[in-house]
């Protein structure tokens, strides 16, 4: 059992935040991939649009976590799924996207990325049990968050 104190409100609400601007890239990736499908663009003239948008909500997603960790929230699910070696690749991900990297193909980027369609859907579900534990909290807590 750890002996840091437990999060207060103004804590977790302001967790809330980080994880609202991660969902928001989440959402823009998502709306590219279906505005892509729709008008049959070729991937290669959208990569970088791509590449923004997935490179900061995967880390927005690592703040996330940090935050989570650093407060000392507990939720089974959550806590489950940051068990993953994932956590430190998502890590390592983030700093390739918030530290120049002078290699396109650097090893912070690849190394996450390597197993392709399993890290992309452990991202997925762990966004979505982040998302599923604010939806919950904001419920109970409406008075606090002007946000």
């Amino acid at each position: 059992m750890s002996n840091k104190a437990k999060a207060n409100d103004d804590e977790v609400l302001n967790l809330y935040k980080y994880f609202l601007w991660a969902d928001s890239m989440k959402t823009a990736y998502e709306n590219l991939w279906d505005r892509n499908i729709r008008e049959i663009t070729p991937i290669a003239n959208l990569e970088a649009e791509y590449n923004l948008f997935i490179s900061y909500w995967f880390g927005g997603l690592y703040v996330v976590i940090e935050g989570w960790q650093e407060l000392n929230l507990k939720d089974r699910e959550i806590d489950s799924l940051l068990k993953s070696p994932n956590v430190n690749l998502l890590r390592r991900y983030r700093n390739g996207v918030f530290h120049f990297q002078r290699d396109y193909f650097d090893e912070r980027f690849m190394g996450f990325l390597r197993d392709g369609v399993g890290r992309i859907e452990w991202v997925q579900i762990l966004h979505g049990e982040f998302k599923r534990f604010f939806a919950g909290w904001s419920q109970k807590h409406k008075a606090l968050i002007r946000i």
